[in-house]
This record gives C-alpha cells, sequence and structure tokens, in this order.
C-alpha cells in the first residue's frame, strides 16, 4: 500500500483469501474491502495505527461472494533510506478456521451461564456476560431450590486472571465444583473455602487465580449474606435515600493460598425499591480510544439515573452506555453485570 492506505501490490493468497482478481484489487484501499465495523474501527484508529511502525490487530473483510473473512493484521511501515515514510505493508492472515473452532468453544461455554430470568419471590433479576474475545473467564450463576421460590437465593460473580481458552478452561471447572459444593451440607464460607482448596491445587503451577463473589438473599429473613474473595464489592443502592454502599469483606482471591478460610458478611432490613448491582472490573476499568477510564462514578450514575426501571433496563442501560463509551476501541477484559431489584420482600 502506498501512504494513503492504496493497494498497489498484492500476492495470489490474498486474491484466494478475499476471492477477487489482482486486477479486481488493485487501486482499492483497505477500507473498501472491511465490513462496516470494521472499516468504523480503521477510521477511529487510523491516525493510532499508522504512529507505531509496527502493529497488530484483528478485523474482517467483504469476499466477492459476500463472506465475512476474519483477518489477523501484521502491519509495517516502509520507509527509504533517508527515514522517509513511502508505504505501508501488511501480512494478513485468514482466521476462519481458528474461528470457528472459538465459536464451537464459545457456545459450550454460554451454554453454561443461565438460562433465562430465575422466577424468585420478591425479586427482579438479570445478569449479561460479554466476553472480549469469543471465549473469556468471567461468568456469573444462580443457586436456588426451583420448586421452593420462597427459599433463599444464591448470586456467583467470578472473575479468572486474563482472557481466552485458558482463563475458559479454568473458569468451566470452577463452575462445576461450586455448584457441587453448592449442593452439599455447609454455610457458604465452607463452599467458598472449599472451592478455594480446590482452585489452589488447579492453578499451583500457572500463577492464575479468581476473585469471587457470592451473595445469598433470604427472603424469609429479610436479609442478605456475602463472601468476598477478592473480587470488587457490590453496590447496592438505596433509591430513597440516594445513598450508594459497597458491600466489602474481607478475603483474598482464590487459588493465591491454600490457607485461605472465607468469612461471612450480613446486611438486614431490606426494602423494595433497592438494587445491588455485581459486576466484574471489565465495566469501571474499560477505556474509550483517548485513554480515559469509564470509572465506578459513572457506573453508580447509570444506576441512579435508570433506578426506576427493571432490573434488565438497568443491565441494557449500561451495557448500552459502555458500548457507546468504548466505540472504535476493542474491549480489552471481558465484561460480566449482574442486577438485583428488591420488587417486595416478605
Amino acid at each position: 500500500m502506498d501512504e494513503n492506505l492504496v493497494i498497489v501490490d498484492l500476492n495470489d493468497a490474498y486474491c484466494r483469501l478475499v476471492g477477487f482478481s489482482r486486477d479486481e484489487i488493485l487501486g482499492k484501499t483497505t477500507f473498501d474491502l472491511a465490513t462496516d465495523e470494521f472499516r468504523q474501527f480503521l477510521l477511529i484508529n487510523r491516525n493510532d495505527l499508522l504512529s507505531s511502525d509496527y502493529r497488530k490487530f484483528e478485523g474482517t473483510v467483504v469476499a466477492a461472494d459476500g463472506r465475512h473473512v476474519p483477518i489477523l493484521v501484521h502491519g509495517n511501515t516502509l520507509r527509504d533510506d533517508r527515514g522517509e515514510i513511502i508505504g505501508n505493508m501488511a501480512f494478513v492472515t485468514d482466521m476462519t478456521q481458528p474461528k470457528k473452532a472459538l465459536a464451537l468453544a464459545a457456545e459450550v461455554q454460554k451454554s453454561l451461564l443461565p438460562q433465562g430470568k430465575p422466577q424468585i419471590q420478591g425479586l427482579d433479576i438479570a445478569g449479561k456476560n460479554v466476553s472480549c474475545d469469543e471465549i473469556g473467564g468471567d461468568y456469573f450463576d444462580f443457586l436456588w431450590r426451583r420448586e421452593n421460590p420462597n427459599s433463599p437465593f444464591s448470586v456467583v460473580v467470578g472473575d479468572i486472571t486474563g482472557h481466552g481458552v485458558g482463563s475458559a478452561l479454568l473458569m468451566t471447572s470452577a463452575r462445576a465444583f461450586l455448584r457441587m459444593r453448592a449442593s452439599q451440607p455447609g454455610t457458604m464460607s465452607d463452599i467458598v473455602t472449599a472451592m478455594n482448596s480446590h482452585l489452589a491445587q488447579d492453578v499451583l503451577e500457572s500463577g492464575r487465580f479468581m476473585t469471587l463473589f457470592y451473595m445469598t438473599i433470604d427472603p424469609e429473613n429479610d436479609r442478605i449474606k456475602w463472601v468476598r474473595a477478592g473480587h470488587d464489592p457490590a453496590v447496592f443502592y438505596d433509591p430513597t435515600q440516594d445513598e450508594f454502599e459497597e458491600l466489602k469483606g474481607t478475603g483474598i482471591a482464590l487459588g493465591v493460598s491454600n490457607e485461605f478460610k472465607c468469612e461471612k458478611n450480613v446486611k438486614t432490613g431490606l426494602k423494595e425499591g433497592q438494587i445491588i448491582a455485581i459486576g466484574t472490573d471489565g465495566i469501571w476499568e474499560a477505556f474509550d480510544k483517548n485513554g480515559k477510564m469509564f470509572g465506578k462514578d459513572r457506573f453508580r450514575n447509570l444506576i441512579r439515573q435508570n433506578a426506576q426501571a427493571n432490573a434488565e433496563d438497568i443491565l441494557i442501560a449500561v451495557y448500552g452506555e459502555l458500548s457507546q463509551f468504548t466505540k472504535g476501541r476493542k474491549s480489552e477484559d471481558d465484561i460480566t453485570l449482574v442486577v438485583i431489584k428488591v420488587k417486595r420482600f416478605i
């Protein structure tokens, strides 16, 4: 490509990738072959990408038959012997087969997440997980006795360090163990302590760990109990008082030390309209294309502004604002959020 990203030369492999002839491609720019989303990414980030002599990024181009072809691009700036820019070169890798394999893994992983909203007496509940790659290390789960809607309801939100295949495999293992242990007798502290011992053995050589927030809402006794293992505190909002509270508690991340024992925290006096939001740090640590962080204040304000809405609409508002905020910049972390709104507490 020349300095204006007009294609001036290419090999046969690229022609086969996109299905166009050499003559059909010459004279086009990289934007002409991109999908709308990829074109927008290139336009927004053009200056940043070209400011570096070497760049690596993913995208999608449209083939001659209309297929969308995922690609990995390694780009280089071309300079003459005086250091002046004379053009650009890109090595393009067809990622169709790897993406197919990851898409299948993503389908399996998504099937492990809760399907549909739990029907719990007095509670309005919604949850969502979006991975920054095809698969990720965040997860959430709902635990309760479906035959008894008045029984205690538990929600779990976890975050494995990193993302991708390794984190996804560890997340799947952690989910399976927690579900198994939660079905057995014992307090929530016993459950999370046992989970820590299990993870500590699994991640001993990898250096990975997992943060976890485990909360139970008990309608009969008008209270919530929670264990926090290295996870960001949940946000508790009372719209009648316009007050936020962080549901804190001591506890290190799971898998760091086999000796760690979890401590339970308790809060009573729940009232209609109060909101509990449990998320992962991919929300408030998201950045826009200028490097500005989304932040917890913006997150809290969204909850305040949408306090009269139901849990699902609050969830939609947060993800919608995140999408607008990060427009033009690929997310660097998985994003998970569970919103619980008290409708009528018995």
